[in-house]
């Protein structure tokens, strides 16, 4: 009669010992966070720690409609929002429909373009149903807000009477947005820029008890400037936490391609395109793109970062497919990755390779540098003449030598030729 109690305690006392070894190797989202790499700066990491692993934080991240297609930048924003919605934290995706009349100066070396407010309200359509791919917004779990619903009625005169009051022209310019600028010359209009970016998180904080504001680290001091206004106004706490940027281990941002930006619009940049564009990234950067901007579990991560040699070309493959999927659905990852290994393998055709189709009169007196401009393979006939001198490009498996060669019908085979660029990069032209 004595020993079946005892033994429940036993068994009672084994599976809380185990419980709580569980508990202790189950990370936190916080955790997560650092562990990847994702954190540059917190204004208050106790707070924020608790705040997000509580899954109570409501947060905010800006994007500028500066453009009608979310590129790599912003899907680094994007997973980011996703890991904290995942653990019950409530994101604010403020479209930029106000911010976006003027041009956020941070990180750029001349003034962005002026754009007319009908671009800016189509930009901010295109970017509402690619954001609707990473983020839940039904059922409140999230928030999508434009400031161009306080901003563009704003009077001036009131507005720098109430705002512009809390701000210190000397602070502002120890700001590494403008410091970078000062030297090639800073509009005023920028100058504002910071004020109004500082409005945002107020009137969310007062709308939405919005307590916490994400950025890339590149907005560090315009993340300052609102939790500042916050407590100057209305004496609430808020707090600033930056990301990592998705750089190259050069330090260089990562995203540019020969076609110019990573869009995430399957028009401006094909899933292929997309595919490959990670396949080939740099030895030195493909563990910390995984860490970032994929959800692999970090045990396989860290698994993966003892790799050398070939065996990383596995591992580019694992980046380029789950990115891929993520941004554009498991179906059109599949297709990337299956035309890549027929072309790859087999140095053959595949019906999911990027094509171009041109009219007999456009191929007319072309030469191999204007096909290449056409087929968006090189920036400039420059870089075409540079990779053709390093023996970098061949036409249907044949080595192009001549920069002034022109284009025939002799070179279309069953009414297609195969360009490949390098050793991983094919295109084919059609007629």
């Amino acid at each position: 009669m004595i020993i079946r109690p005892l033994i429940a305690i036993v068994l009672s006392e084994a599976f809380l010992l185990l419980r709580i070894k569980m508990e202790e190797n189950i990370m936190t989202v916080f955790e997560e966070l650092k562990r990847r790499g994702l954190l540059a700066q917190l204004t208050n990491e106790e707070e924020i720690e608790k705040m997000v692993n509580a899954g109570k934080a409501t947060f905010y991240i800006g994007f500028d409609p500066t453009a009608d297609s979310l590129h790599v930048g912003h899907f680094m924003a994007l997973c980011l929002m996703k890991r904290l919605q995942m653990a019950g934290n409530k994101p604010i995706a403020l479209l930029g429909g106000g911010t976006g009349m003027i041009g956020d100066p941070s990180g750029k070396t001349d003034m962005r373009k002026m754009l007319t407010r009908e671009d800016i309200e189509h930009n901010c359509e295109c970017f509402k149903k690619q954001m609707s791919r990473f983020i839940d917004f039904s059922e409140g779990k999230a928030i999508m807000v434009n400031n161009a619903d306080w901003l563009l009625d704003l009077n001036y005169v009131d507005f720098l009477r109430d705002i512009g009051t809390c701000f210190s022209v000397n602070k502002m310019l120890t700001a590494e947005c403008f410091k970078t600028r000062l030297e090639k010359g800073l509009s005023f209009l920028e100058f504002n820029y910071m004020l109004m970016q500082s409005y945002d998180f107020l009137m969310l904080n007062r709308k939405y008890n919005c307590k916490i504001e994400l950025g890339g680290d590149d907005q560090w001091s315009n993340i300052l400037g609102g939790l500042e206004l916050c407590r100057r106004k209305d004496q609430k706490q808020v707090y600033g936490m930056t990301f990592t940027l998705l750089t190259t281990s050069e330090g260089k941002k990562m995203g540019k391609t020969a076609k110019g930006a990573l869009w995430l619009d399957p028009k401006k940049c094909t899933p292929y395109d997309f595919y490959q564009y990670w396949v080939n990234v740099q030895d030195d950067d493909v563990i910390n793109c995984l860490k970032l901007i994929t959800f692999v579990p970090m045990e396989e991560i860290e698994e993966m970062s003892k790799w050398e040699g070939k065996e990383l070309n596995v591992a580019k493959k694992r980046l380029a497919y789950e990115v891929t999927k993520l941004v554009h659905g498991e179906e059109e990852a599949n297709k990337a990755q299956d035309a890549a290994n027929a072309i790859f393998a087999n140095g053959g055709i595949s019906e999911n390779m990027p094509t171009t189709e041109l009219s007999s009169d456009e191929l007319l007196s072309m030469g191999i540098l204007d096909l290449l401009m056409a087929t968006k393979l090189i920036p400039s006939k420059g870089e075409g003449r540079r990779l053709i001198q390093q023996n970098g490009l061949s036409v249907n498996d044949n080595k192009v030598t001549d920069a002034n060669m022109l284009i025939t019908d002799e070179l279309f085979v069953d009414g297609a030729m195969i360009i490949r660029k390098g050793k991983k990069v094919f295109h084919r032209v059609i007629k």
